[in-house]
């Protein structure tokens, strides 16, 4: 599976939903060699919290494959999924995820809290990280500093 070609999709969905002023997070799902839905942020856009980039990608594929299961689909995001999208992986039966970035505060699938694979669970997800984040880390300069930057940043919130 040709890696970075994929992520490249996903990052060109990145810039696309930072262009309409959505937080720059883009996704694409892979069956196979085939590229079978592509996806970006709507949180903003359709006025839905549950509009993330690779929940968008998993209904998009859904459609397109006209079933529930996605099995056999690889998922590439520019951004670690949150709880909330890895949950979705998983009960899609998606095989696997690959992001860019870490997300220290957020991500599911090893930086923050890891749901991706874990005994706990029934299904387990394939996880692959880092392809091409440093084309991620300028879509989305506010994962480059780590956790510590972003504790700070949330301090100054309160």
């Amino acid at each position: 599976m040709n890696y970075e070609l994929y992520m490249r999709a996903a990052l060109a969905e990145s810039a696309a939903a930072a262009a309409t002023g959505e937080r720059a997070d883009g996704a694409v799902a892979v069956l196979g060699e085939a590229m079978v839905a592509h996806g970006r942020e709507q949180v903003v856009s359709a006025g839905d919290p549950t509009a993330h980039a690779v929940v968008v990608v998993l209904r998009e594929a859904a459609r397109r494959l006209g079933r529930a299961s996605l099995s056999g689909v690889t998922v590439f995001c520019a951004v670690e999924p949150c709880a909330m999208c890895v949950g979705a992986l998983l009960q899609s039966d998606a095989d696997g995820v690959v992001y860019a970035a870490a997300d220290p505060v957020e991500g599911a699938a090893g930086s923050c809290l890891q749901l991706a694979d874990t005994d706990l669970l029934p299904r387990r997800l394939h996880v692959v990280s880092g392809i091409l984040q440093a084309d991620a880390a300028d879509l989305r300069p506010d994962l480059r500093n780590g956790r510590a930057a972003m504790k700070r940043d949330f301090a100054r919130l309160r």
